[in-house]
């Protein structure tokens, strides 16, 4: 199916059969109460706010049979994925509590940025259906050390519909890429958000619409998947 996606800076061309939905880092430490992002006091709503868009678009490319792609930021429990002493990703993590246990909402005992632990845990209301791919990453971009790039070589993608936080670091670092590896990016403004302030989503979305790829939203891309009477 063609669709044909209203976006800027000019409409753009799409193919279902060669696009997969990507859902960045939607997990509970950055957008469920009791998260790493929610304990460091910073503001999840944003984050939040783009659950029910993004919701609708997975459920709309699955059936359309577009591929959903779940990107899951975390690390191994004895950290040895984090970076070497002194690097920035270890520095930023450590700051924020990375490896900390924690206990849960429900009561349980979770560990901070950890996989296979709560913290992780992909959002219950954008929970992974039975074909949707999850594919864990450790560092800002999914292309980084992981199987992205030949999980969308194997599917046939070209193009790409982004959605997921944060805009300014995960969003954009995935988007950047994307772009090196000449897959055509998306980003749905509606369906990406952060807790750092609107200035930088905002500043993201510039460089991406000119630079990188893209910007539409999750209203356009429904409408394009609806078929006309």
């Amino acid at each position: 199916m063609r669709l044909s996606l209203d976006a800027g800076p000019a409409s753009v061309e799409l193919e279902t059969g060669s696009c997969a939905v990507l859902v960045i880092d939607m997990q509970n430490d950055f957008a469920a109460p009791g998260g790493m992002v929610d304990r460091a006091g910073l503001d999840i709503g944003p984050v939040r706010d783009t659950i029910e868009p993004i919701s609708r678009v997975t459920a709309a490319a699955r059936a359309a049979s577009m591929p959903v792609i779940y990107l899951q930021h975390g690390y191994r429990p004895d950290l040895s994925d984090l970076g070497a002493p002194g690097s920035k990703n270890r520095l930023i993590h450590e700051a924020v509590g990375v490896g900390d246990r924690i206990t849960t909402p429900a009561g349980g005992e979770g560990r901070a940025l950890v996989l296979g632990t709560w913290n992780t845990e992909i959002l219950p209301e954008l929970a992974p259906g039975l074909d949707d791919v999850v594919l864990p990453k450790n560092r800002y971009s999914g292309f980084y050390d992981t199987d992205l790039d030949a999980t969308l070589r194997r599917l046939g993608t070209t193009s790409l519909i982004v959605t997921g936080c944060t805009t300014s670091v995960c969003v954009e670092s995935t988007i950047r890429d994307a772009f090196f590896r000449d897959y055509l990016p998306v980003l749905l403004a509606d369906c990406a958000s952060e807790p750092l302030g609107r200035a930088n989503h905002e500043a993201s979305l510039a460089v991406i619409e000119h630079n990188l790829g893209w910007v539409s939203d999750s209203k356009s891309l429904l409408a394009a998947l609806t078929p006309v009477p």
